[in-house]
C-alpha cells in the first residue's frame, strides 16, 4: 500500500457512509410524513396510496443500502484484495495475446459483478415489486432477460474492448484521444441501432394504431415542428406494472414510446401533455446538452487515464502487481465512481432545470392542467413517494419532487389561463 492507497480507501468509505446516511434520511423523512398526504395531493392521491408509495420507497432504498456495501466490498476484493491480480495471471496462462488476456480481465470482472448482485435483483424483482403488486416477470422471463443481458455483454463488449486495447496499445502518446473518438463513434452508433435491434430483443413494439390518440399527437407533432420514425406501443406489463414513455434512437431513426401500462392508465389529453413535456426536451435541445456534456466527460476521462496509465503509484496503490493497458482501463472504470459520488448534486441540478424547461415548455403546446392530472395519476400508480427527503433527493433524483414539480405547473397554468 502507499499513499494513494490511503486515499483511495478514504473516499470510498467517505462515498459509501454519504450514501449510507443518504438512504437513512430518506427513510426517516418518509416515515415521518408516512401518515398524512401533503396538502397538494390531498384531494387527489388518499392515505391508503400514499402510504403504499411509502413503504415501497422504503423497501427500496433499504435494498440500496445492500446494493451500496456490496458493490464496496467487491471493489475492495477486486482490488486491494488481489482478485484481479488472480484473474489476469490466470488470463495471461491460457491466452498468449496480450489484448485477448485483457479482454478476457474486463469481461470476467463485469459478469462476475453482475452474477454476484443477481440475488438481489432475483429479491427485488420477485419479493419487493411482486409484494407491491407491481411485478409481472416470470422466471422464465427473467432468465431469458439475463442470458440475452450476458449475450450482449459478450457480442457488444468483446469487439468493443479489442478495439480499445489495440488503439492503448498502437497510437502512441495520443492513444486516449483515439479512444475518445472510438468511444463517442460506438455510442452514437449505438444510440441509432438500439430502438430497430436490441430493444426489440427484449420487449415486442406495435405501432400506435389509427384513433383519437394518434391524431393528437400527429397534430402536436405539428405544431411543435417534430418529425419521428413512428410511434410505437412497448409490451411493458409483460415485466412491470409501471407506466412510462420515452424517446430513443437519433438522426432519421428517432422514435417515440410508450408503455401499454401508460395508455391504460393515462387519458389521450394526458398522454399529449406528457408527450408534450418530452418533446419539450428536444425542442430546449436538452438531450443535444446531454450529449455534448456526456462527449466533454468522457474526453476529460481518457485524458485523465492517459495519465494514470503511466503512474506505477496509481496500479500499486489500488493492489495491481502488473501495469498493463486492460488493468489501467479496468481500475478506472471501477474506482472513478468512488471520487465523483459528491458531484451528483451538480448534476441533478442540471437535469431539473431541464425539466422545469420543458414543463413550460408542454404548457405552450398542451394544456398544463392535464399534465398535472397525468403526473399524479404516475404518481399514484407508480407508488412513488410524495415526501422525499430534500438532501437525498439533491443527489439522486433527476426530477424535481412531486410537490415543487406540480406547484410549478400550476403557476405555468395561471399564466396560460
Amino acid at each position: 500500500m502507499n499513499e494513494f492507497s490511503y486515499i483511495f480507501l478514504f473516499f470510498l468509505v467517505a462515498s459509501t457512509l454519504l450514501t449510507l446516511w443518504l438512504n437513512k434520511r430518506q427513510i426517516m423523512h418518509i416515515m415521518h410524513h408516512r401518515n398524512g398526504v401533503p396538502n397538494d395531493f390531498s384531494d387527489k392521491i388518499d392515505l391508503t396510496a400514499h402510504q403504499k408509495a411509502a413503504d415501497y420507497t422504503i423497501a427500496k432504498t433499504k435494498i440500496d443500502n445492500l446494493q451500496t456495501l456490496l458493490s464496496a466490498g467487491i471493489l475492495i476484493i477486486l482490488t486491494l484484495g488481489g482478485l484481479i491480480n488472480v484473474i489476469l495471471e490466470t488470463s495471461q496462462t491460457y491466452l498468449y495475446s496480450d489484448i485477448w488476456a485483457g479482454v478476457s480481465l474486463v469481461l470476467f470482472v463485469f459478469v462476475l459483478s453482475h452474477l454476484i448482485g443477481l440475488p438481489l435483483s432475483v429479491y427485488q424483482t420477485f419479493k419487493v415489486e411482486q409484494y407491491f403488486g407491481f411485478n409481472r416477470t416470470t422466471v422464465t422471463q427473467f432468465i431469458k432477460d439475463q442470458f440475452l443481458q450476458l449475450s450482449l455483454m459478450f457480442v457488444i463488449g468483446i469487439p468493443l474492448l479489442y478495439a480499445l486495447l489495440w488503439v492503448m496499445d498502437k497510437m502512441g502518446t495520443y492513444w486516449w484521444l483515439y479512444a475518445w473518438i472510438l468511444t463517442i463513434s460506438f455510442t452514437f452508433f449505438m444510440t441509432w441501432l438500439v430502438p430497430t435491434v436490441i430493444a426489440p430483443l427484449f420487449n415486442k413494439f406495435t405501432p400506435l394504431e389509427e384513433g383519437e390518440l394518434k391524431s393528437k399527437i400527429t397534430q402536436l407533432f405539428e405544431r411543435c415542428g417534430f418529425n419521428s420514425k413512428g410511434i410505437y406501443i412497448m409490451d411493458g406489463s409483460k415485466r412491470s406494472g409501471h407506466g412510462n414513455a420515452y424517446f430513443t434512437g437519433i438522426g432519421n431513426n428517432k422514435r417515440i414510446v410508450f408503455f401499454d401500462t401508460l395508455i391504460d392508465a393515462l387519458s389521450p389529453d394526458e398522454i399529449e401533455a406528457v408527450l408534450a413535456h418530452e418533446l419539450g426536451h428536444f425542442k430546449c435541445k436538452h438531450i443535444l446538452k446531454q450529449m455534448l456534456t456526456s462527449t466533454l466527460i468522457t474526453l476529460i476521462g481518457f485524458a485523465i487515464l492517459g495519465v494514470l496509465k503511466q503512474q506505477n503509484w496509481f496500479f500499486e496503490g489500488l493492489g495491481v502487481l502488473q501495469n498493463n493497458n486492460a488493468v489501467a482501463l479496468l481500475l478506472f472504470i471501477l474506482v472513478m465512481p468512488v471520487f465523483t459520488t459528491f458531484l451528483q448534486p451538480l448534476s441533478s441540478h442540471l437535469q431539473r432545470k431541464f425539466e422545469f424547461e420543458a414543463d413550460a415548455f408542454a404548457s405552450t403546446m398542451a394544456n398544463p392542467e392535464h399534465l398535472i392530472q397525468a403526473l399524479v395519476k404516475l404518481y399514484r400508480e407508480n407508488a412513488s413517494t410524495l415526501t422525499p427527503d430534500p438532501l437525498y433527493s439533491s443527489f439522486h433524483h433527476s426530477h424535481p419532487p412531486a410537490g415543487v414539480r406540480i406547484n410549478h405547473l400550476k403557476e405555468l397554468a395561471h399564466k396560460a389561463y
